[in-house]
């Protein structure tokens, strides 16, 4: 598990831990400014998952569940099967950094 650039360990755990708690999700994806290495100290953390069974339903239990962690950064969630905007696809793949992946 790789940290969240920006965040104490411990608050990247918690994030990567929720996560993992959906078994749908197979890959983690950091992008924008924190993937770039310019975030600032309010900076969101972009996350974009490889969860291609996951419905926006579930992406919407989960983001619940990371806003009840109740830390001081704005977590934004994308689903990567459902992203239909090219230049964020592109962003994705010159700049977005894997930081989590399941194992087995």
């Amino acid at each position: 598990m790789v940290s969240i650039p920006g965040l104490p360990e411990s608050d990247s755990d918690k994030v990567l831990r929720c996560i993992d708690a959906h078994p749908s999700v197979q890959r983690v994806i950091l992008y924008g400014s924190r993937a770039l290495g310019r975030q600032r100290s309010g900076s969101d953390v972009d996350l974009c998952l490889m969860a291609p069974t996951m419905t926006l339903a579930e992406l919407l239990e989960l983001g619940g569940e990371l806003d009840d962690l109740l830390l001081p950064w704005r977590i934004d969630l994308q689903l990567l099967h459902l992203i239909d905007h090219p230049p964020l696809l592109d962003h994705l793949q010159r700049v977005g950094r894997v930081i989590w992946q399941r194992q087995g």
